[in-house]
């Protein structure tokens, strides 16, 4: 057991132990190795069930990165580029004005339609079609490029649908052939859970701290203008047989290693497997958004092709520009960082909208192992 395992074993065995946290799995990559791969708690605390390596968490928007990497691998693969025009896939997109978005602008939120409608219900989340045909219509707030908004729930969608109209298959279809399951992965790394998978999958509880403390944002914070407060996920969301079983891309259901692996498999070589070619990893990692702010966060945009820029917690992504990764709502996250081969993930069930204290203590412990 290396150093670095023993560290992050007693961090997150300390969290549950302290009450902090439910259950816990962290996986590190190093150069294509796992160097790390830590569970701790239980899966779901009314039943008492252990966390395993291949437990299953709804991890919220860390799946975002699986559908960016989706596109990245079918752009890799001639399917499409990222100048591709949207509507050239999906005619219908065209309306009101919609015809010159690109798949780029998909991937760095600023496509122009950030937003569902205040009335949306997570019944209609999993209604794909008609989510689709909802977002073809809409209007666009901005002309694509010209402003940057994150993209919560929209982004899912229009990659999903791109790749859907470019290659006839659904994108969990696409994910599992190009992605998922050249990595060894294909059994933990999901955007809609097959229904026999569903017994693997952790239940979510709410942190009651993160839950009031989010309760508390005031309705004009301006994510409530891309997601209603109705649909935002929590823990009652996440543990959805609905929810966990459609596909919904703009959030996934993973383990720690497989997400981590995933991140390896794009930076380097894992078991003879490399996701994308270097040229590609180059471009989609490369900030695309400069001088501009999100208005959907309302903080600095850090957005490559589909991937944040930097450790999670910080708006400054010039100070480690090679790092690049995705957070989601909950508390999990998943990073890379191309200048040390290291990868990072943390899934978790204690569902804490406002916080990143697992991830950020694993990559200061990574940091200090590796550079």
């Amino acid at each position: 057991m290396s150093d670095l395992q023993k560290q992050v074993q007693v961090l997150v065995d300390g969290l549950v132990d302290d009450g902090v946290e439910d259950g816990v799995q962290v996986a590190v990559y190093r150069n294509g190795d796992l160097v790390v791969n830590v569970v701790a708690g239980v899966a779901d605390t009314a039943a008492g069930q252990p966390v395993r390596p291949d437990t299953l968490f709804y991890s919220a928007s860390t799946g975002k990165a699986a559908a960016s990497t989706v596109a990245h691998a079918l752009v890799d693969d001639g399917v499409f580029d990222y100048d591709t025009r949207v509507a050239d896939l999906w005619p219908e997109f065209a309306a009101h004005g919609k015809g010159e978005v690109r798949i780029r602008h998909v991937l760095t939120h600023s496509a122009g339609v950030p937003a569902v409608p205040a009335d949306t219900t997570i019944e209609q989340l999993t209604d794909w079609n008609g989510m689709c045909q909802l977002i073809a219509d809409m209007e666009p707030w901005w002309a694509p490029g010209e402003r940057v908004g994150y993209h919560a729930a929209t982004f899912g969608y229009l990659i999903g649908e791109v790749v859907r109209r470019a290659t006839g298959k659904p994108i969990s279809t696409v994910l599992a052939e190009r992605v998922a399951g050249p990595i060894g992965m294909a059994d933990e790394l999901f955007f809609g859970v097959p229904q026999e998978q569903l017994g693997r999958v952790a239940r979510l509880t709410d942190d009651p701290g993160g839950k009031a403390a989010f309760a508390s944002m005031p309705p004009e914070f301006p994510l409530f203008k891309a997601v209603p407060p109705a649909i935002v996920p929590n823990a009652d969301f996440g543990n959805r047989r609905d929810v966990l079983t459609s596909d919904m891309p703009f959030a996934g259901t993973m383990s720690a290693r497989a997400i981590a692996k995933m991140y390896a498999a794009l930076i380097g070589e894992v078991d003879g497997v490399r996701l994308i070619s270097p040229e590609r990893l180059s471009e989609a990692t490369t900030l695309a958004t400069p001088g501009l702010d999100d208005e959907m966060t309302g903080g600095t945009s850090t957005w490559a092709l589909g991937y944040c820029l930097g450790w999670p917690g910080t708006s400054d992504p010039s100070d480690r520009p090679t790092v690049f990764g995705m957070v989601g709502i909950g508390g999990s996250a998943a990073f890379a960082d191309r200048a040390t081969g290291v990868t990072v993930a943390v899934t978790k069930n204690r569902f804490n909208p406002i916080e990143m204290n697992i991830v950020q203590r694993v990559t200061e412990l990574a940091d200090e192992a590796f550079v």
